[in-house]
């Protein structure tokens, strides 16, 4: 179909460029969009006026201010409900590997601690105290807490929710914060009701009993009933966590919302498609900014400083995905198999291995072309980018795909 880098940039048409920005977003719902609605219009309103400088300066701000938006998210609930595993669990990390939150029988947690993400380094989760163990009213805990700095609260708990949760819950409410609540545990009560029911024992009717029982538990106290999510902190993938991520994204603003996308753990395949068009968006939206309808013919060669880049910027996204050698080993580990026989099975660990008399610069140009064919020559309607920013693209789709085939083959283990 058509070449991927066109001699178009003489012909360069700014209507053309507000169209194509335009086009390009409306592929996206509302809550994975990395920059918020009234920005795009900003950005399409410069764009009709001819005005790609003020565009370009506002693409460039945004981009900034996603790198840099922090995100503070405060897990508390009554001592023992499981608050140190779901962090682990939200940050992708066992109990026992370095940086993990404290798990133990008892409270462990005496005064706030935060733990940072491991690949998204603004991402801090709070690790608060358990209510029960402080001695003052919900209101008092909260400003002792500094309630101001987070953006929304989790609160946790394993059995019921208690008189001094249902208390906190309201005090977040009148401080005008978001709150959810989650249920943990939920495999072992459906584990019990088994054994101590084996003939008549219903998965889903038990489910359902374990949710109306914490709905009722709100309403009988006349408190408003917040999102409550079942969930087990060691079987992510079943029962409310994948629903748990989503309406956390879909709750934050825009420039929060990219980075905790990024931060899910590849637990399913819909996890790993949002973090794809979230990333896809970034590097679109750096190509835009660089200059699109740029004259880059398809032969060539590309630069010391660009292979080195780009180098980074796999190891990046392999990283991001779970797909980088340190997880690998790990899944190796886990499985108890050779971290080779991980890797035979996808891509991304072989892109940047050469044949001999072969440069690293000359087997990106041939995925270069390869890209070009497979993507009939268009990123995006009516835009040519540069060399690469189509290599990152093209990245990107490997290391995402990887992702899925080891998620699958690891189901498969399991």
């Amino acid at each position: 179909m058509g070449q991927l880098f066109s001699d178009t940039s003489k012909n360069e048409d700014k209507g053309d460029l507000e169209s194509s920005f335009n086009a390009y977003f409306k592929n996206f719902k509302t809550e994975n969009k990395i920059i918020s609605q009234d920005t795009i219009h900003l950005i399409e309103s410069y764009l009709s006026k001819g005005n790609i400088h003020e565009a370009n300066s506002l693409i460039s701000n945004e981009l900034k201010c996603i790198d840099n938006a922090p995100i503070n998210i405060a897990v508390t609930g009554e001592s023992g409900g499981g608050k140190s595993s779901f962090i682990n669990a939200l940050i992708g990390i066992g109990p026992e590997d370095e940086g993990a939150a404290e798990v133990g029988v008892i409270e462990t947690t005496m005064k706030r601690t935060p733990y940072k993400h491991p690949k998204i380094k603004t991402l801090n989760l709070w690790d608060l105290p358990g209510i029960g163990t402080q001695k003052f009213p919900p209101k008092a805990y909260l400003e002792e807490v500094k309630f101001k700095e987070y953006d929304f609260f989790v609160i946790v708990s394993a059995t019921r929710f208690t008189k001094l949760e249902l208390e906190l819950a309201k005090a977040i409410g009148i401080m005008k914060k978001n709150y959810y609540f989650v249920r943990t545990k939920v495999d072992v009560d459906l584990e019990n009701e088994k054994r101590s029911k084996p003939r008549t024992f219903d998965r889903e009717k038990t489910l359902k009993q374990i949710r109306s029982y914490s709905v009722n538990t709100f309403s009988d106290n006349n408190v408003a009933v917040p999102p409550i999510f079942l969930i087990s902190n060691y079987d992510l993938p079943n029962y409310d966590f994948p629903v748990l991520m989503n309406t956390l994204i879909k709750d934050l603003n825009a420039q929060k919302r990219h980075n905790l996308m990024l931060s899910l753990p590849s637990i399913t395949e819909a996890a790993i498609d949002r973090k794809h068009k979230a990333t896809q968006q970034f590097i679109w939206l750096e190509a835009f900014k660089a200059g699109v309808l740029a004259t880059f013919p398809m032969v060539g060669i590309l630069r010391d400083n660009d292979v080195e880049k780009l180098t980074e910027t796999l190891n990046h996204y392999r990283k991001l995905f779970g797909v980088d050698d340190e997880s690998l080993e790990i899944v190796a580990k886990d499985l108890q198999v050779p971290v080779g026989k991980v890797k035979e099975i996808i891509k991304s660990p072989h892109l940047l291995k050469t044949k001999r008399g072969e440069t690293l610069g000359e087997k990106l140009l041939k995925y270069l072309e390869r890209f070009a064919s497979a993507n009939g020559g268009l990123l995006a309607t009516g835009l040519y980018f540069r060399k690469t920013f189509c290599l990152q693209f093209y990245f990107l789709d490997t290391v995402t795909e990887d992702a899925k085939v080891l998620l699958r083959w690891t189901y498969s283990k399991n």
